[in-house]
């Protein structure tokens, strides 16, 4: 008799579900354990002169400038930013590679924590800034095949315009971080489409097609 095929669960995309591991990990050692875990390690600080001033001498704040997308305000905050995460970072990872993905992620939180730094008086915890990289990334994906769907558009419009009153309410840089974030996807993913290996991959696509 034939063995049935044994379904397992698969560790598909390493650091998409790394990252939101960690900032589940994060949130709740934060809540349950050490009520400072966040602030002092998890969130960017604002400019000088704020009550929370980035201060160059020390070393900790240069680190917070990337850890702060681990950090969020609370659950519901983490799971808003997470569903996007966990639905497009596979998608991502599987088409740019785990290590690209990763220096993608990097690279925009350190933007969006270095305009905080230098624009906003208060600090700023969260990866909307990573989210909206990815979801303008995704669109990216969708112009190369020369196809935009309806539904990406209607969730873009609906998410950025939540996000953009969420942050002109609060008056707060995180309003600024999304569109930095937004603006980073877009630059990773005109620099991807214009690359010489995406563009390799195309002609090699175009003459298989050819070839049938």
């Amino acid at each position: 008799m034939a063995k049935k095929a044994k379904f397992k669960v698969v560790y598909n995309a390493p650091v998409t579900l790394t990252f939101a591991i960690w900032a589940v990990i994060v949130l709740a050692v934060n809540q349950f354990v050490a009520a400072e875990l966040i602030p002092s390690l998890f969130t960017v600080p604002g400019k000088i002169g704020s009550e929370m001033a980035f201060r160059w001498s020390n070393p900790l704040d240069y680190v917070r400038l990337f850890t702060h997308v681990l950090g969020h305000d609370d659950w519901s905050h983490l799971l808003g930013t997470m569903s996007f995460i966990l639905l497009l970072g596979p998608l991502l990872e599987e088409r740019y590679g785990s290590p690209v993905l990763a220096l993608m992620m990097s690279i925009t939180a350190l933007v969006t924590g270095v305009v905080n730094v230098c624009f906003f008086s208060r600090p700023m915890v969260g990866a909307s800034g990573i989210a909206f990289m990815m979801i303008l990334l995704s669109s990216f994906t969708a112009i190369s095949k020369k196809q935009i769907p309806l539904t990406f558009l209607l969730v873009l419009i609906l998410y950025v315009g939540r996000e953009l009153a969420i942050g002109i309410h609060s008056e707060n840089g995180a309003c600024v971080a999304h569109i930095v974030g937004g603006f980073c996807g877009s630059l990773f993913g005109f620099l991807a489409a214009h690359s010489p290996k995406t563009q390799g991959k195309k002609k090699s696509s175009q003459g298989e097609n050819s070839g049938e």
